[in-house]
């Protein structure tokens, strides 16, 4: 087996296959699972879903956000953060972002705040968060929902508090290429009991016997001629037992998995000193700590290509990296309107404000942000794509 998948994962499997999917063996792994994380994550409550977009999704219909208001979100992240808000008939409203951290701007969330606001989404990219304390402070001035999208940041810290603390809620995912995986999957967590029951049932279908800790319908009440088992709308979010027990496995093994990104990103930092006016890493603030999902840097444009750069460094052994996603507002679901009837309950006044310009600073980084491998699980990995990006820097530092 490999590094990453070299615990329980195999053995829960096989727990799970023997039960033949009966029902009366209820949801075990889920249960386990849940209970795990929340521990893990200093949270009352964990609620697994099938995905981490499902997973926010549930958090603003809980939170009651609908058609009429608008959530504030960065633009520089994958663009899931805000297909949830659309999917609950709300306005994504877009916040720029922080040059040096990459993360989305309290000052911009400030600045974006109107009447119509209900919700802010945080993104903590490439395992950093944005200045949560701060964020926080702006929302509960304001009334509103604070929902930290933390698919990419497992077992970070602001001033030793874990990232997900600082939310209303907070969403992980368990995608192939995330810190924890079980090939697809997420978690919410918080601490709120009445937002953790709605959650639940807005995951199961609306059902009237699951809540906060309790996934699944008895079988006595279900079996009854005069049971009601929809007490609100639903969705089908459940996340099944399989990848229950694969991502149960991952957690278990959760400080060696991120602890091994970590290293890696240590090796790229030391790669890059000196070679900083070439390529500029993410800043991590000293309040903060990083898990490094990917180690990034900003390209100096005036000095090399994009194209160049990583033509180089593929020549030199680096393996594939990628560039940022485009932003959201300027994929082509927004610039050609085809958000399948959503944009009817976007004002025309917003809908035009989706254009180029409207980030400037997350428009400047996209175009220049590098983002490396850190799923490297050997040290002589780690060393090789480390060694590989500091000879890239020094072909193009002697070529100035």
């Amino acid at each position: 087996m490999s590094f990453r998948v070299n615990g329980n994962e195999e053995k829960y499997l096989l727990e799970v296959l023997s039960s033949d999917f009966r029902s009366s063996s209820g949801s075990r792994m889920t249960k386990k699972l849940e209970a795990k994380f929340a521990e893990v994550f200093d949270s009352n409550f964990a609620i697994s879903f099938s995905n981490g977009t499902a997973t926010m999704h549930a958090a603003l219909e809980a939170a009651g956000v609908g058609p009429g208001d608008e959530v504030i979100v960065p633009p520089l992240t994958m663009s899931s953060t805000t297909f949830a808000v659309l999917q609950a008939n709300a306005t994504p409203i877009f916040a720029d972002v922080d040059r040096a951290t990459f993360q989305i701007s309290a000052e911009s969330i400030k600045s974006n705040i109107t009447p119509r606001t209900k919700a802010v989404i945080t993104v903590s990219l490439y395992g950093l968060a944005p200045n949560l304390v701060e964020i926080r402070k702006i929302c509960d001035e304001n009334g509103l929902f604070l929902l930290e999208d933390n698919a990419e940041c497992y077992l970070s810290e602001i001033d030793g508090r874990k990232v997900g603390t600082f939310g209303d809620a907070a969403s992980y995912s368990f995608q192939s290429s995330k810190h924890l995986t079980s090939g697809e999957g997420g978690m919410i967590i918080c601490d709120d009991e009445n937002l953790a029951d709605k959650i639940r049932r807005i995951q199961s279908l609306g059902y009237a016997g699951v809540s906060a800790s309790a996934p699944k319908i008895s079988k006595n009440d279900i079996q009854h001629p005069d049971y009601s088992r929809h007490v609100s709308m639903g969705w089908n979010y459940r996340l099944g037992e399989l990848p229950a027990a694969v991502a149960l496995a991952q957690l278990e093994r959760i400080d060696e998995l991120v602890s091994a990104r970590v290293e890696a990103a240590k090796e790229y930092n030391n790669a890059v000193e000196g070679f900083e006016h070439i390529l500029t890493p993410q800043f991590t603030p000293p309040s903060h700590t990083n898990s490094y999902w990917t180690w990034t840097g900003a390209l100096n444009l005036e000095t090399v290509t994009w194209e160049d750069f990583r033509r180089k460094f593929l020549e030199l052994g680096g393996s594939p990296f990628y560039a940022a996603w485009k932003l959201t507002y300027l994929e082509p679901m927004f610039t050609e309107r085809t958000l399948l009837g959503r944009e009817k309950f976007i004002s025309n006044d917003n809908l035009g404000r989706y254009s180029r310009g409207l980030c400037p600073n997350a428009e400047w980084l996209q175009k220049r942000i590098c983002q490396f491998k850190t799923n490297l699980w050997s040290p002589s990995e780690r060393q090789g794509q480390a060694e590989a990006l500091r000879a890239t820097l020094e072909f193009f530092n002697s070529e100035k």
